[in-house]
């Protein structure tokens, strides 16, 4: 890897007249993230250029918030992206569930802290004036990254946990949201995955099944999401491609932010999950729902 060979690359793949898409796909396709910073750098010092600046004047629409996306050095595109969900235009409440519910807690505290640099107010902040109510709460539990990360499982507790679950939710008349709320956000993964087992025995059903029953709108999105990453995290990240994509219109946002933020993690994972629950390839989806450089960038990240 020579980040000036890259970079001189992606220059002549801009000068002059018209614009090598397709050398810019292959150039930072088959770089990893931590390259495409070096590359980025470089640009600078050798042609005096800011890179992004270049392919923003250069590209448009959604192939150009894919190739932005990929030279943003990880952490700052979930920065970015809160922010987004948060401040663009009404609040985009899928895009902070899928980060604040699959992220881990090194994760989550780098973010806290790149936010409040770049924005000068905190996370928690702008999640409180933004949303209201019980999703409010559920999302700044979340965005505390304290959940525990260590491997114990306590059978007595998890036994008392999932009683707790039934008895806040199934066996009483309305819904004790807070109990699952402290249950959900804190508990470890391995501890959590026990208590699922116990309630269904103790409740004849998943607990998937009972917050759909108990919850509705953004609250059970966000406790159905923490449930699910808990479960299978590229399971998750399959399904949120799947409905990006399915029926009418893409909700490009999420196929882009989704393929960017993962391709590096567990894309493989996430397309052979994807294979599994729908019975079509990631990439043969891609295909037919996107278009142009847009599809081929997609593509080359999706590792067809």
């Amino acid at each position: 890897f020579s980040a000036e060979q890259e970079a001189q690359a992606l220059r002549k793949a801009m000068k002059g007249f018209g614009t090598d898409e397709d050398a810019i796909i292959e150039t930072l396709t088959k770089l990893n993230v931590s390259q495409r910073q070096q590359v980025l750098i470089t640009y600078k010092s050798t042609i005096g250029r800011d890179l992004i600046d270049d392919l923003k004047s250069e590209l448009s629409g959604n192939f150009e918030k894919v190739i932005v996306g990929l030279m943003t050095p990880t952490i700052m595109y979930d920065v970015h992206e809160l922010r987004r969900a948060l401040k663009g235009a009404g609040t985009d409440e899928g895009c902070l569930i899928e980060i604040l519910a699959s992220r881990t807690n090194a994760e989550i505290r780098h973010i806290n802290e790149n936010y409040k640099l770049q924005y000068g107010s905190t996370l928690e902040d702008d999640i409180v004036s933004d949303t209201s109510s019980m999703f409010r709460r559920v999302l700044v539990s979340l965005a505390t990254g304290n959940r525990d990360e260590g491997t114990f499982v306590d059978e007595a507790l998890a036994q008392q946990d999932a009683q707790c679950l039934y008895e806040a939710g199934e066996k009483k008349w309305g819904t004790d949201e807070v109990q699952f709320m402290s249950i959900l956000c804190t508990r470890n993964r391995c501890h959590l995955l026990r208590v699922f087992d116990v309630y269904r025995g103790i409740a004849n059903k998943d607990i998937t099944e009972s917050i759909k029953s108990e919850m509705s709108g953004d609250l059970e999105d966000a406790l159905l999401a923490v449930v699910k990453c808990l479960r299978n995290k590229p399971a998750y990240f399959a399904e949120r491609l799947y409905k990006s994509m399915k029926g009418l219109g893409t909700d490009d946002s999420t196929l882009i932010r989704v393929m960017v933020s993962r391709s590096e993690i567990d894309m493989l994972y996430i397309r052979r999950e994807f294979l599994a629950m729908y019975g079509k390839s990631l990439h043969s989806f891609i295909k037919g729902d996107c278009s142009g450089d847009y599809r081929k960038v997609l593509l080359r990240l999706c590792g067809g």
